[in-house]
């Protein structure tokens, strides 16, 4: 190995570095501050759990994605957390225990074995909220109203809101009856929104069957019209298939009321997290930005595989996008200089001044560098006996 080869970092990891990783922390603490004062409580689970806990509920749509390895103390097989929703799910399922409504908030780092796509690393760092104990539309309108209050204090602009229902997909696939192979061809095919391989797939379905209507579905997507054309699309299929187009109509009635700056739409072939999603799920989306900026939704069932089943909705979102996304000024001033002197006043000046303002104190290998390369706009001088504040004006 080469002494240039000791910098390199893996492809996908990178160091953050002042002023950016300044601006990180201080939107992951407003996030975080935003959610507690909504009443979620913080918790910060474990950078590594057994495998079991951590692909328990999800369907192993992470296992792809979460590094292995070993723990030498048991010889069991542990991971790296891919995604914090499973943890927060164990804790309050067996941790925690509580009984009636729990709020839970987190942010921390997660690892991912490639990057979801071309605009991410593999080192996000995931923020988010989970509420259980609640199967209500209240508590999907809480949950995706705090979402948007995050997007907000990030500084966002033009917030658009994908709604949809992994019932309406899961009622079609089970009514068609398809053979393993087909159906996981038809669920990749409708992820990636490829009507043509669609219309292969199910060209042959006759009218009115599940098949046909899987098809005309995906070429659905839009506004308000959009749920219009879904209701004729699936007419007389089902009564869960009417129950969750009427949820999705409540619900973007109401976020239509709250929310009228917040666009709407509904995405039929929103598959992400199918495999563990049990209801309503949204994602939100920037102008000029691909992929989510936030998503979340209902998933009743994780807490039965901890032994506790609990009714489930929260959100999670990347820190790291947020900031380079934001529209959100930092406002910090400058620091304060201290000389490099041993006066015993100009220890207690400093001292108070550090209760509220930021003070370097200057070393003997400072001497000749200007304040202002050190970020200071201020520094301490002594008039009359007195340290004194002034700008370096």
């Amino acid at each position: 190995m080469t002494v240039s080869d000791r910098w390199l970092l893996p492809d996908g990891v990178e160091d953050i570095l002042p002023p950016l990783a300044g601006r990180i922390e201080s939107l992951r603490r407003d996030v975080m501050d935003t959610c507690q004062r909504w009443g979620y409580q913080l918790v910060i689970p474990p950078l590594i759990e057994y495998l079991e806990s951590l692909f328990t509920g999800t369907g192993h749509d992470l296992e792809l994605q979460t590094f292995k390895l070993t723990d030498q103390l048991t010889g069991r097989m542990m991971g790296v957390r891919a995604d914090m929703t499973p943890q927060a799910a164990r804790i309050d399922a067996h941790t925690l225990g509580q009984e009636g409504i729990t709020r839970l908030c987190y942010a921390g780092h997660v690892l991912h074995t490639r990057p979801r796509h071309m605009l991410t690393g593999r080192t996000p760092i995931q923020a988010g909220c989970e509420l259980f104990g609640s199967a209500s539309e209240s508590a999907d309108m809480e949950v995706i109203s705090l979402m948007l209050e995050t997007l907000r204090v990030a500084g966002l602009p033009r917030i658009h809101l994908d709604l949809a229902h992994v019932a309406i997909y899961e009622s079609l696939i089970g009514e068609a009856d398809f053979d393993r192979d087909t159906e996981e061809t038809i669920f990749d095919a409708m992820a990636r929104k490829s009507v043509p391989e669609l219309d292969e797939l199910l060209g042959d379905c006759p009218e009115g069957s599940a098949g046909s209507r899987l098809r005309k579905l995906a070429r659905v997507s839009g506004g308000p019209e959009a749920l219009i054309e879904a209701r004729k699309i699936l007419s007389g299929a089902s009564e869960a298939l009417d129950a969750a187009l009427d949820k999705l109509d409540r619900v973007a009635n109401m976020l239509t009321r709250d929310f009228p700056e917040v666009s709407f739409g509904f995405d039929f072939c929103e598959l992400r997290g199918y495999n563990y999603h049990t209801g309503l799920v949204f994602a939100a989306y920037v102008p000029g930005h691909g992929d989510s900026v936030a998503k979340g939704g209902r998933y009743d069932a994780i807490g039965s595989d901890f032994g506790r089943p609990r009714p489930a909705t929260g959100f999670s979102l990347d820190i790291r996008a947020l900031v380079s996304l934001g529209e959100r000024a930092l406002h910090k001033s400058g620091a304060v200089w201290a000389p490099a002197d041993q006066d015993p006043a100009l220890e207690g000046a400093v001292s108070d001044l550090r209760k509220t303002e930021t003070v370097i104190r200057a070393l003997p290998e400072d001497e000749g560098v200007s304040p202002a390369t050190r970020g200071c706009d201020r520094q301490l001088v002594k008039k009359d006996g007195e340290w004194v504040v002034e700008s370096l004006d």
